[in-house]
């Protein structure tokens, strides 16, 4: 296999792990990683020690000072520049990602050019943290309401969007004029370290101050280090619901913010009169897309009883075209699971399917044989079941997809919002009543609902997160900026006298 891509990236056998954008350190113990792909140890990342990090803090805690003083056009030009220098890179981050991580070539490439798209939104934004004025009741006053930065942002990211979550907040936070604390997963540290190779030279460049924006790496330790330092004022956090319940409490302990984005369980409702065409294409790229792990991957299908056979039939026909092997080549569909404790997950959770009284359409297994020697490449699974089994409500990080059928539109929504996560939800339906109210207030209660899409594939633009489990937190485009900036009301009394709010006198000689 042709790995020219990692010297262009500046990976190698031995890697620096703790980066505060303009120098970096090696501590001399190292994170390996693997890839799913092949087994084959890419390169080793250094950790970053207690030392290291209070260092990073430091010189961020000073590089704040600056960084918010420059005007936010002016940020935004340094985002403009990495936003081009990733448009140059795309080819080459895109396999380190699909490579590192095992999602196909085409989702690797496509997760860079989310950050090349959340990149430009972030330029535009850079002239548009508007405020509000507001009416005083009292004469000759004004009231305003303005934006500011609020210091060091901390983002910890989950190892199945390497590199695009990471700009969700990222580019978003240094326009509006944080600085950054980066602490990827562990299992695929090599693309920050691709990150900040592709970053420095601009930050070189444009004298940014250094400490603006770092990276630490490291286990759960690191990610405690972050949790419980009062010096970060907002922890971003991706993961599963566990690491989010560990991670908010400990912010939340000392009164900081958060945002948290966890797990989903997805469903997706086909209606009588889905257009079944449009309904496979969505179905089979959102249940078996990045190998099912994705926090928005298809898990449940609801499906009407009087279509359900021929839907049935369709799945089990687009399944067995699925190629499954080695993600760079363009080919396949589907590639590994991200490690063998994946795999012994996904494993387990057959096992419960029939355990608690489940079937299975198309059943699973660990494939094996040439092109599969790692042991991580898994066959997707469609198994028939009712809504209330428990390891229905689970979260499984693999391409099972769960069948279940219903009789009335609002039985469907009912068992769609059934579930304690609430991230993503479609209905597949021309039926514009049953559209309206799958999102209206009685219908879906995730933070996503679509109509005639799959749960898959959220556009920058819209603001990104879930409900419920889920964490509740929002990222991305619409006004998710103002979670990475905090909020003064003014007022202003221009006039000679002092006339206080609600009437109140207060005489004095």
């Amino acid at each position: 296999m042709d790995l020219s891509f990692l010297q262009q990236l500046g990976i190698k056998d031995r890697n620096p792990g703790t980066w505060t954008g303009l120098e970096s350190s090696d501590s001399g113990d190292y994170i390996e990683s693997f890839s799913p792909v092949d087994g084959a140890l890419i390169g080793s990342v250094s950790t970053t020690t207690r030392e290291e990090y209070d260092r990073v803090i430091e010189r961020a805690q000073e590089a704040f000072k600056i960084w918010r003083s420059w005007p936010a056009p002016k940020r935004g030009e340094i985002v403009r520049q990495y936003g081009n220098a990733l448009r140059q890179h795309k080819e080459t981050l895109g396999k380190l990602v699909s490579y590192e991580m095992g999602k196909s070539l085409q989702e690797g490439m496509g997760e860079v050019q989310e950050m090349i798209d959340m990149c430009d939104f972030a330029v535009g934004l850079s002239r548009q943290l508007y405020g509000l004025t507001i009416q005083s009741e009292r004469p000759m006053h004004h009231m305003l309401e303005r934006w500011h930065p609020l210091g060091i942002v901390g983002i910890i990211t989950s190892f199945n969007f390497p590199v695009a979550v990471w700009s969700w907040n990222a580019m978003i936070a240094l326009v509006c004029g944080d600085v950054l604390l980066w602490k990827p997963s562990e299992k695929t540290p090599l693309c920050a370290v691709a990150c900040m190779h592709i970053f420095a030279d601009i930050l070189r460049a444009n004298d940014v101050p250094e400490g603006t924006i770092n990276v630490v790496t490291g286990d759960y330790h690191v990610g405690e280090w972050i949790s419980e330092d009062y010096r970060i004022p907002l922890v971003s956090a991706t993961g599963s619901i566990r690491m989010g319940k560990v991670v908010g409490s400990k912010v939340k302990a000392r009164l900081g913010k958060v945002i948290l984005e966890l797990g989903g369980n997805n469903a997706i409702i086909v209606t009588p009169s889905a257009d079944m065409d449009l309904m496979l294409r969505a179905v089979v790229f959102g249940a078996i897309g990045t190998a099912g792990q994705r926090c928005t991957t298809t898990r449940r299908l609801i499906i009407h009883e009087s279509i359900y056979d021929q839907v049935k039939e369709k799945l089990v026909h687009a399944y067995k075209q699925i190629r499954i092997g080695n993600p760079l080549d363009p080919s396949n569909h589907m590639g590994p699971l991200i490690d063998k404790q994946a795999v012994e997950i996904y494993l387990q959770a057959l096992k419960r399917i029939e355990d608690e009284g489940g079937s299975f359409v198309l059943p699973g297994g660990i494939l094996e044989g040439p092109g599969y020697e790692s042991g991580l490449y898994v066959k997707p699974v469609i198994a028939e079941v009712q809504p209330t089994l428990n390891i229905v409500c689970t979260e499984t990080f693999a391409p099972i997809l769960y069948l279940m059928k219903y009789r009335t539109i609002e039985e469907a929504i009912d068992i769609n919002n059934s579930v304690p996560q609430g991230l993503s939800s479609a209905i597949m339906t021309n039926d514009m009543r049953e559209a309206e109210l799958f999102i209206s207030y009685a219908g879906s209660d995730c933070g996503i609902a679509n109509v005639n899409i799959g749960t898959s594939g959220a556009e920058i633009g819209g603001a990104f997160g879930g409900e419920k489990q889920t964490g509740g937190g929002r990222e991305a485009g619409s006004d998710a900026w103002k979670a990475y900036m905090r909020r003064q009301t003014i007022t202003i009394n221009y006039g000679k006298d002092l006339p206080l709010a609600q009437g109140i006198r207060f005489d004095i000689d």
